[in-house]
């Protein structure tokens, strides 16, 4: 599929409530597990969306569509969530990824997007340079990657469980 803002705009404004559909009221015996070192839990996950938010999509593109001297990115912390979402609850979070996630719409369908804003570039640090097209693309994937994640880490919480299943539920083995 050839990305188009408004299709993407479509999975960037569903992604607050499939993770509050998917997250809401459970116990942490569900959010708090994770696949290991390095690895998110569905609570990293959420806390994770919501720096992205903060200091990666918007702010990136703001680089790119100012189009000054400096179009290089900051680099961005993974693992900067830790910081921000520690001691919040699965529903602080919600709350707030809702939250920042239409203000973030609402500066994108701001911008009145064209095919010429969509072309420009800005300098990843690790990736050289990059379109606002990419950039836009890869944050509707980012989300939909993370909710895949999101899902699958949930679901290994009954690996041992399902028995003999496991060989016909890849999501239990894959990483």
């Amino acid at each position: 599929m050839e990305f188009e803002l408004t299709r993407g705009i479509e999975i960037l404004e569903r992604t607050p409530a499939t993770f509050r559909a998917m997250l809401g009221g459970l116990s942490d015996e569900w959010t708090v597990p994770n696949e290991g070192p390095d690895t998110f839990s569905a609570w990293d996950n959420l806390g994770h969306l919501i720096y992205a938010e903060r200091e990666d999509w918007i702010p990136r593109a703001r680089i790119i569509l100012a189009q000054g001297d400096n179009r290089r990115f900051s680099p961005f912390d993974r693992f900067g969530h830790y910081r921000e979402s520690a001691g919040k609850s699965v529903a602080e979070l919600l709350d707030e990824f809702a939250q920042v996630r239409a203000e973030s719409i609402a500066i994108l369908r701001g911008w009145n997007l064209g095919e010429r804003e969509l072309s420009l570039d800005g300098e990843h640090p690790e990736l050289g340079p990059i379109t606002l097209r990419q950039l836009l693309a890869t944050w509707i994937a980012h989300d939909l990657g993370h909710i895949a994640q999101t899902a699958r880490v949930m679901a290994k919480q009954y690996c041992d469980a399902v028995g003999p299943w496991q060989a016909f539920l890849p999501v239990l083995t894959r990483r």
